[in-house]
């Protein structure tokens, strides 16, 4: 789990600032923590893979840039260069304003301007790739499983069997049910969503690599995924979901001249996506954000008073342990729930015709 990456965190740092504190200093000597940018600089996305730090020295996986500009065209290269020197054939990372953490140029008023085009593999998105490696090893694992057993052999065991225990809860009790008579052809759809985000967020509480990735609390990637459902709801849905969208049961006079039901029904249709959109990426966002405030608390107090912050220190742990049993809980109901609604969403985009008028 997450706490074990920040206890070997403690491990490395706790004898650095116990050296420092030893010695007699004034408080204005003291050094100071700045826990913004330890939390933002976990969560945000990056071109290199921070692994660890072993004294002064911090041990990251380069990952490759790819960028088009109008001034240079096609660009490839290691993001180690930036180790190397600041600025790389005009390109370089951007430390403040609207542009903050991400790779700019200078346009020919010096102003900061992004390349044309930025595919660069980051840390989310080589998270993603791994993730999605894992996620196709596990279903391909399990059905082959089935492919060498009989209907009437003896039901899974071991990971198989939890496996089968998690597919039948979710199509039972949230897919079928939310969708409907026609929930068959969905299911795929579906489970791959909540797989993807449950494996996602598990892989996230890990406390080495390839784990540890902010991913779906990256507003980009919750996005993608509600994105999906968007186009899944809208391309499948039946003419009698868009008769109710453009031409509702209501009394005509709501529907024209002025068509403000209409209206309102495209709203919420446009909404629906931003709501799965928000909800996954504010929660995830929120506990690894919580996590590091926790743990942030330690060389706060420590950097205050020694004793105030050994005290702490034990507080800190308690509430860091406590919070990632909540993280594999919370893992698990985001996943749930943004296939819930998605299945909701899918469901009400096949309403059956309505029958004598009703």
């Amino acid at each position: 789990m997450r706490f074990l990456r920040y206890i070997m965190l403690l491990l490395l740092l706790l004898p650095c600032s116990g050296a420092a504190f030893a010695s007699p200093r004034n408080a204005g000597e003291a050094q100071t923590v700045d826990v913004k940018k330890i939390i933002f600089d976990h969560v945000k996305d990056s071109y290199e893979w921070h692994i660890t730090t072993v004294g002064n020295k911090h041990i990251t996986l380069p990952l490759p840039i790819i960028l088009y500009s109008s001034r240079t065209g096609w660009e490839l290269f290691s993001s180690s260069v930036f180790h190397e020197t600041d600025v790389y054939n005009g390109f370089y990372i951007s430390q403040g304003g609207s542009y903050e953490g991400k790779i700019v140029e200078l346009d020919s008023e010096g102003n900061e301007q992004r390349p044309v085009l930025d595919i660069s593999l980051t840390k989310t998105v080589i998270s993603i790739f791994i993730i999605s490696f894992v996620l196709i090893l596990v279903v391909v694992g399990t059905a082959r499983w089935y492919k060498k057993r009989k209907p009437t052999d003896e039901a899974p065991r071991g990971f198989v069997g939890i496996m089968e225990m998690v597919i039948i809860m979710v199509v039972e009790s949230v897919i079928k049910p939310n969708v409907g008579s026609t929930y068959k052809r969905y299911v795929p759809f579906l489970l791959t969503v909540f797989f993807m985000i449950l494996l996602t967020n598990l892989m996230g509480l890990l406390p080495i690599f390839p784990g540890g990735a902010n991913v779906t609390g990256n507003i980009s990637v919750a996005l993608a995924l509600a994105l999906c459902t968007f186009l899944t709801v809208n391309i499948f849905g039946n003419k009698e979901y868009y008769k109710e969208i453009f031409w509702p049961n209501v009394p005509t006079w709501l529907k024209a001249p002025l068509p403000l039901m209409p209206i309102i029904e495209l709203v919420g249709v446009l909404v629906k996506p931003f709501a799965l959109t928000i909800r996954l990426f504010a929660n995830i966002l929120a506990g690894h954000t919580a996590l590091l405030a926790f743990v942030s608390i330690i060389f706060v107090t420590m950097a205050v008073n020694r004793y105030i912050g050994s005290a702490m220190t034990v507080v800190s742990v308690f509430f860091t342990i406590f919070m990632n049993v909540l993280e594999l809980l919370v893992a698990f109901i985001q996943a749930f729930v943004f296939t819930m609604l998605s299945s909701v969403f899918i469901g009400l985009s096949q309403p059956e015709h309505h029958k004598n008028g009703h």
